[in-house]
């Protein structure tokens, strides 16, 4: 939402045509109403989007914006600062220039234009319901451009996913015509723009689809009226919709349509329009929320080893994890699925073997919190009972699973699951959910979102998924939208030779050191160490490194880095600076400038990087201090799959 001058409707304006530019001056949009609406983006002088076709069509068969005649236009202009709790950094300032244009129809269109890209989005100043039969959105980039985009896994349901899957790097003309969820990344010449959603409430999320001729059409699942029951983990899916995406009633502003727009690639992982332009704080103190790092159960599937008891889901199983946060001092263990009954969906019920009292009283004298796992809309279905009663046990937050789905009613049930989660002072982690559109700005204890192709697909998935691949391409795309659940941490790393998927003892494609690298590449305020904690006891010295990091930092800044090949990020937290490296499938050296330092001041640097056989032995890793300063520069080799992570402090005597 943003702060705005205020400013006073002048009469209807004759010109069909209206533009709006940032406050550099060189980002420009130009809207056109000579028939319906269209929006031309442009970056100084030379066109980006050519002539947008956009619109709502009403149920009555109406569209909303009709042409220029009786429009009212207003311009305003924002600049503010932007406190960010637990995002990429503290806070930052945003400025902005905005058109709005009314129509008699009561229905009302809003321009941004940042330094950073263009945002629209539509309102209506009606009274009485409003029923949408569908919004239209062309975006037309032109034939022959390179595109990023992750298709749907449910060709024959589409809108019914997990928000999961790589990137289909390919060009426009050529793309499946298999719909794909949003971010989508299209390389425009003199810049790529990506195209995202912010401030989405009570609505359904953006799909595009390729028409074959150069352009992106929306597409929005239509709006759900009757749900059933899979036959597994109580989990609902939609049975019956109606022949519109959206209703509601009275006044109401619609989803902001983000054009992000890019120079560098290096400049997209801290692209901030999608935080910028959501709803500012609606719960007040966020004192109370704690980011941090979570001992993690499912992902090794329970293996420890060398124990005196049964390891999996039993209490016995759950006082080892806490003993081993604590130890760590991590902030949190997660009791992932199977510490209810999932197919009878009784989140109120844990079973016999998990004594969660014991659990929980252990664990806060201890200083670790607990969080629950469950699936959507089990926890929906007696939300108030299952959040006051978890929340005067001790239960610290949710991990919320498998929703599966973008609607409108999809929408409202993460926002009542984000509202009573703030009344009750619970995090949440949401995963099998839509990519984020500024929720944690809304609500700072929604702490992190999945919608990425995380450390889970290598349990089934195999080599042509090219993790090592995706892992230097998501966070150009994907983290412009928000933080990742990405869940890194593995201690079984395998080379491009020698990996091999596993779902009870699973290994990381890419080096260990790609792994430590993740903790400080991705935005992930409440991030996983994934894997089981009697491996990590065999390496002491690097789960002491992985605990030691932050999670959430004062300042990002991607120093180097290209989509697809690698990216080395720059995070500082007071006056410690962390650094971190990843690259692709192919082995290469970075040179780090230290001129971000403190000049005159002595530093010590901690370097984890690739061992000099971790092109043969994923797992070889070493340790290394150098006395550093300003004046100086690090060169760092990262492996076939490598990383490098860099700890930087001020010497100490």
């Amino acid at each position: 939402m943003l702060l705005l001058v205020a400013a006073v409707w002048p009469f209807a304006m004759q010109a069909k045509s209206y533009q709006v530019k940032s406050p550099s001056g060189r980002v420009s949009a130009t809207v056109n109403l000579d028939k319906g609406a269209t929006i031309t983006v442009a970056l100084d002088g030379h066109t980006l989007l050519k002539g947008a076709n956009i619109n709502l069509l009403l149920n009555d068969g109406q569209a909303a914006l009709q042409g220029d005649r009786g429009v009212k236009a207003k311009r305003t202009k924002a600049s503010h600062t932007i406190d960010a709790p637990f995002y990429r950094q503290r806070q930052f300032r945003f400025e902005a220039n905005q058109l709005d244009l009314l129509a008699p129809t009561g229905f009302g269109l809003r321009v941004v234009a940042s330094n950073e890209g263009v945002a629209y989005r539509f309102y209506t100043t009606r009274t009485g319901e409003t029923v949408v039969k569908n919004e239209s959105a062309q975006y037309q980039f032109g034939n022959n451009r390179r595109a990023w985009l992750s298709p749907s896994t449910n060709v024959k349901n589409p809108f019914q996913m997990a928000f999961q899957n790589i990137y289909h790097d390919t060009t426009l003309d050529t793309l499946s015509t298999v719909p794909s969820f949003l971010p989508a990344t299209v390389d425009c010449g003199q810049a790529k723009v990506t195209l995202l959603e912010s401030d989405a409430h009570a609505y359904p999320g953006m799909w595009v689809e390729a028409d074959g001729k150069g352009s992106l059409n929306a597409l929005f699942a239509p709006y759900p009226t009757r749900m059933d029951y899979h036959p597994w983990r109580r989990m609902t899916y939609v049975a019956e919709t109606a022949n519109y995406i959206a209703t509601s009633k009275g006044a109401r502003v619609y989803p902001w349509r983000i054009m992000q727009i890019s120079e560098k690639d290096a400049d997209m992982p801290t692209a901030n329009m999608v935080y910028a332009l959501a709803e500012p704080n609606r719960i007040g103190d966020t004192s109370w929320i704690k980011p941090g790092k979570v001992s993690w159960d499912w992902w090794s599937d329970w293996n420890l080893e060398g124990v005196d008891f049964r390891a999996g889901i039993n209490t016995n199983t759950y006082l080892y994890y806490i003993d081993f946060a604590a130890k760590h001092k991590l902030e949190y263990i997660i009791l992932d699925e199977g510490w209810y009954d999932s197919n009878k969906g009784d989140i109120m019920h844990p079973i016999a073997d998990v004594d969660l009292p014991r659990l929980i009283s252990y664990a806060n004298k201890r200083h670790v919190g607990i969080i629950l796992w469950t699936v959507f809309n089990v926890i929906d279905e007696q939300l108030e009972e299952a959040c006051s009663h978890y929340a005067k046990m001790g239960v610290k937050g949710f991990k919320v699973d498998f929703l599966d789905r973008n609607d409108q009613t999809a929408f409202e049930m993460v926002d009542r699951l984000a509202d009573a989660c703030a009344r009750h002072h619970l995090v949440l982690d949401l995963h099998g959910i839509y990519t984020p559109t500024g929720l944690n700005r809304t609500y700072p204890n929604v702490l992190n979102f999945e919608s990425v192709f995380g450390m889970e697909e290598v349990k089934w998935g195999s080599l042509k998924n090219n993790h090592p691949l995706y892992d230097v391409t998501f966070p150009f795309i994907r983290m412009q939208s928000g933080s990742v659940d990405f869940t890194p941490g593995a201690l079984r790393n395998g080379t491009r030779k020698d990996w091999l998927a596993s779902y009870t003892k699973p290994m990381s494609q890419g080096t260990r050191c790609h792994q430590a690298a993740e903790y400080v590449v991705y935005d992930s305020p409440l991030t996983m160490l994934s894997d089981v904690p009697t491996s990590y006891e065999r390496e002491p010295r690097f789960t002491s490194f992985l605990a030691s990091l932050p999670t959430v930092f004062d300042k990002t800044t991607v120093v180097e880095g290209q989509m697809g090949s690698h990216i080395v990020t720059l995070r500082q937290k007071g006056n410690i600076y962390y650094i971190g490296g990843l690259t692709n499938w192919d082995e290469r050296d970075v040179t780090i400038n230290l001129n971000f330092l403190p000049a005159g001041q002595a530093f010590k640097a901690t370097l984890l990087t690739d061992g000099i056989n971790a092109d043969r032995n994923a797992n070889d890793h070493r340790f290394e201090a150098r006395q550093v300063s300003a004046a100086d520069s690090l060169t760092i080799h990262m492996a076939s799959g490598g990383g490098f992570v860099v700890v930087i402090a001020p010497a100490t005597r």
